[in-house]
C-alpha cells in the first residue's frame, strides 16, 4: 500500500508546491496522472494479493488487501485539492477534515470491533479516513480539473518530481523492511508487539514534527531564494522542535509501562521494551522533519535523492546486520543508529546548501538534549524511591519531570523557551480578545 501510494503521487505533489506559479494545466495534468496511476496500482495490488498472503502465510490477507486497496483510488481524487491547501498554507481546513474523519472512523471502528468484525473494522477505518477528507476537499475547494493533459507540463514537473519520487520510494521501501523481516522470520505475536510499539512511538514523534513538516516545505519554497532568511527559520524551528519534543519522548520512555497498560491493557506489556528503544530513535526522527525539507525546497531534488540512497543503504546494513547477529534487540538498535545517522546527514546538507552550520545545529539542540535526558534520569531515580502504585507513580513522575524541566527553562532561558513562551502568550491573548 505504501509503495503503491508513492507511485501514484510520483513526486509531482512536491513539484507543484516547489514551483512558484503552477498553471491550471499543471494541476489538471497531474490530477489525471494520479488517477491513472491509482487505478493501475490497484489492479497490480489486486492480482498480487494472493502471493502476498502466501508470503506471510495469512490467507485472509488477500481479501483484506483487495478491499483496503480502494483507499488508493480515493486518495488520488483529493491529492490536488490537498496540495493547493498546503501551497497556500491553509492547514486549518486540512486539519478539520482529518479530525472529523478520525472521530467518525473511531466510532465506527470501535462499534464494528465490538460486534465481532475483527480486522474488517480496521479496513473500514482506513476507508473512512480516506473518504471523508476527499469529500470535504471537493465540496469546499473551488478548483476543478480541466479535461486536458499537457505533455509540456508533465515534462517540466517530471524533471523535479522524478527525483522526489525515487526519494520517497526508497524511503518508503526501506521504512517497511524491518516490518517485512519481522513478519517473515518471527511469529505474528512478535510482529504485533513490534507494530504496536512502532505505531505508538511514531504517533508521538511525528505529532508535532509532522505538523511542522507539512508547513515547512511550502514555507521554505516561498523563500527559496533568500538563504539567510531560510537559515534563520530552520534554526528557530530546530531549537523549538527540540524543546517541545525531546521532553515528550523522554516522558514516554519513562512511563512506557503504565501508558501501554492504560491504553492497550497488560496483554501488550511485551511491546514496552520495543517502544522504549524506539523512543531513542524518535528523538532523531523529530529533528529530521525540519532540516529534511530545505533541500527539495531550493530545487535540489537530485541531491536529496543521492543523500537518501546513502542514508538508507547504511541504515539497512545496520538493521539487517543487527537482526542477523542479535535478533530483535539488534534490529531495534540498528533502527536507532539509522535514525541518528540520517539526522547528521541532513544536518550536513543544511550546512552546505543553506548556510546553517552543522556544528551550530548540534550546539543548538545539545543543551536541550542534556537537560531533557538529565531530567529523565533524575525523575527515574526519584520514581524508584516512591512506594506507590504504578499509575500514582506515573502521575508523580510526570509532575516531577515537568517541574524540573520548567525550572531549568526559567533559570537558563534558552532561546527556544523564550520563543515558545512568546508564541503561546500571543495565542492566548488573541483568544481572550476574540472572546470579548
Amino acid at each position: 500500500m505504501v509503495i503503491a501510494d508513492t507511485f501514484i503521487d510520483s513526486g509531482f505533489g512536491s513539484s507543484l508546491i516547489q514551483k512558484s506559479n503552477p498553471s491550471d494545466n499543471d494541476y489538471s495534468t497531474i490530477f489525471f496522472w494520479n488517477l491513472f496511476m491509482a487505478v493501475l496500482m490497484y489492479f497490480i495490488l489486486f492480482y498480487a494479493a494472493p502471493p502476498i498472503s502466501r508470503f506471510y502465510n495469512i490467507p485472509l490477507l488477500s481479501s483484506v488487501l483487495r478491499v483496503n486497496g480502494i483507499v488508493l483510488i480515493i486518495n488520488a481524487f483529493s491529492i490536488i485539492q490537498k496540495n493547493l491547501l498546503e501551497k497556500h498554507l491553509n492547514f486549518r481546513r486540512i486539519a478539520k477534515a482529518n479530525i472529523l474523519a478520525s472521530v467518525i472512523a473511531l466510532c465506527v471502528t470501535v462499534y464494528m470491533a465490538y460486534k465481532g468484525a475483527g480486522v474488517w473494522s480496521l479496513v473500514t477505518q482506513n476507508i473512512i479516513i480516506a473518504l471523508i477528507p476527499c469529500i470535504s476537499f471537493w465540496v469546499t475547494s473551488k478548483w476543478r480539473p480541466s479535461f486536458v493533459f499537457s505533455t509540456d507540463s508533465f515534462k517540466q514537473l517530471f524533471g523535479f518530481g522524478f527525483y522526489m519520487f525515487l526519494t520517497h520510494l526508497i524511503n518508503n521501501v526501506s521504512g517497511q523492511v524491518q516490518g517485512l523481516l519481522i513478519g517473515r522470520f518471527y511469529n505474528p505475536s512478535t510482529m504485533g508487539y513490534y507494530s504496536k510499539a512502532h505505531d505508538t512511538e511514531r504517533l508521538a514523534s511525528t505529532s508535532i514534527s509532522g505538523v511542522m513538516t507539512s508547513v515547512t516545505f511550502p514555507l521554505y519554497s516561498q523563500i527559496q531564494n533568500d538563504k539567510e532568511r531560510m537559515a534563520y527559520l530552520v534554526k528557530r524551528m530546530t531549537s523549538t522542535l527540540a524543546y517541545l519534543t525531546f521532553p515528550l519522548m523522554f516522558i514516554l520512555l519513562l512511563l512506557a509501562k503504565p501508558i501501554f497498560v492504560l491504553l492497550y491493557s497488560d496483554r501488550w506489556i511485551q511491546s514496552v521494551p520495543y517502544f522504549q528503544v524506539l523512543c531513542i530513535a524518535g528523538l532523531a526522527v523529530c529533528m529530521q522533519s525540519v532540516n529534511l525539507q530545505t533541500i527539495p525546497a531550493i530545487g535540489k531534488s537530485n541531491i536529496m535523492l543521492f543523500s537518501t540512497i546513502v542514508k538508507r543503504t547504511v541504515g539497512l546494513l545496520f538493521i539487517i546486520g543487527g537482526l542477523l547477529l542479535f535478533g530483535m534487540k539488534g534490529l531495534l538498535v540498528g533502527m536507532v543508529i539509522n535514525s541518528w545517522f540520517s539526522y547528521f546527514v541532513n544536518a550536513w546538507l543544511v550546512s552546505r546548501y543553506i548556510g546553517y552550520n552543522w556544528k551550530e545545529q548540534i550546539m543548538d539542540i545539545l543543551p536541550i538534549l542534556l537537560a531533557s535526558s538529565g531530567t529523565a534520569l533524575t525523575t527515574y531515580l526519584i520514581g524508584m524511591l516512591l512506594p506507590l502504585g504504578m499509575y500514582f507513580n506515573a502521575i508523580i513522575m510526570l509532575v516531577i519531570y515537568a517541574c524540573i524541566y520548567f525550572v531549568w527553562s526559567v533559570l537558563f532561558k534558552p532561546a527556544s523557551y523564550i520563543y515558545t513562551r512568546t508564541v503561546l502568550t500571543e495565542f492566548i491573548m488573541r483568544k481572550i480578545h476574540k472572546s470579548f
